[in-house]
């Protein structure tokens, strides 16, 4: 009986690393590590060289009429010149602009002068404060943005504290939403791809912030088979993730997915996900992190053998890293005593012939 073979879906993250990974070594190396064709990664760069000159350009041109906003507002109470000035916008684009005849909205108004006004903030403590300063300091002027709204005003204008403080973060178990019971019981082994996979979240510390990293591990082989990477510990990080792995696997069914109780997997988003592709859920009991300790072992390894000698990295060096760490050296070289010292791709290669 043949079996029919699975075509592979790469999820856009994935894309984008892959590129930048071919950046650094070459498209031949790479399409030799990742096993892909050299025809993919060509393709995949022309796409994303289009998206980016596209998505560039209307980033720039909604800027610019957020200023442009800004001023036609503010024009009885600042003078032009001082305003294209702070705003770095030119005095003939401007009127031009309004000589199309566009009204500004409200709303672009309002987060063009709330942006000066953190930006102002932010450079009087000659980029020594935060978000909970730079609240305290609007606040004495009268002005009360709430620290949500400061914090993406500055990632918005890539404005990063000098002296951020570090703080350590885990998922947040202490919610009121559905937890799933543990299916699990400690119970790593499987007699086959597909039975059980488990999912866990890690923070990266970086030189501008955490880096989140979530993974969904294959306990047969102890493969990442899906993973993802954000600046924030969100539900679509841990969707994201998922999502990997069911495109990578096939969309398998009936699958017991483990994960702790955090916030993020007992989210809507995320328990409807398992819902659609006919899933089964399972969580960790409360505060024992021994339930999923094969996940914790894949990010202690990564720290240790891929993080730890680093120097301090910016976000997108520390996602290179990681991916580099996942695809190229883990999942196809890493030797597991636990699957008789192969690596997890050529564990899944002679146990499938």
């Amino acid at each position: 009986m043949s079996t029919k073979k699975i075509r592979k879906t790469h999820t856009g993250e994935f894309k984008a690393e892959a590129l930048k990974l071919a950046d650094k070594i070459g498209v031949a190396a790479t399409a030799r590590e990742l096993k892909l064709h050299e025809s993919q990664l060509y393709n995949w760069r022309t796409a994303a060289e289009k998206k980016s000159t596209t998505s560039e350009r209307e980033s720039e041109l909604a800027a610019e009429v957020a200023r442009f906003e800004f001023i036609l507002e503010h024009q009885h109470l600042f003078s032009l010149i001082r305003m294209v000035a702070v705003l770095q916008v030119s005095r003939s684009g401007y009127y031009a602009w309004r000589k199309s005849g566009l009204t500004p909205s409200p709303k672009a108004v309002k987060r063009a002068e709330r942006d000066v006004l953190i930006k102002e903030a932010f450079d009087d403590s000659k980029a020594r404060n935060g978000s909970r300063r730079i609240q305290v300091d609007l606040a004495e002027h009268g002005k009360k943005p709430d620290i949500k709204t400061i914090l993406n005003s500055m990632e918005r204008q890539g404005l990063v504290a000098k002296a951020a403080r570090k703080f350590k973060v885990t998922t947040d178990s202490k919610h009121s939403l559905p937890v799933a019971p543990n299916l699990l019981e400690q119970d790593f082994s499987a007699t086959g791809p597909n039975q059980k996979w488990v999912g866990d979240i890690t923070y990266l510390m970086t030189s501008e912030g955490w880096l989140y990293l979530a993974v969904i591990i294959d306990l047969y082989s102890r493969a990442v088979i899906g993973w993802s990477m954000s600046n924030r510990m969100t539900a679509d990080l841990v969707c994201s993730a998922l999502n990997m792995a069911l495109f990578r696997r096939g969309f398998p069914k009936s699958v017991i997915v483990h994960s702790d109780r955090g916030s993020q997997y007992c989210s809507h988003d995320y328990r409807d996900l398992i819902k659609k592709h006919q899933l089964v859920q399972s969580m960790s009991r409360k505060g024992n992190c021994w339930d999923n300790a094969v996940a914790e072992s894949f990010f202690h390894s990564l720290k240790v053998e891929a993080l730890q000698d680093e120097p301090i990295m910016d976000r997108e060096t520390m996602r290179q890293h990681v991916f580099e760490y996942i695809e190229v050296d883990y999942n196809k070289t890493r030797r597991h005593s636990a699957l008789g010292y192969l690596s997890p791709e050529n564990f899944e290669l002679k146990n499938s012939a």
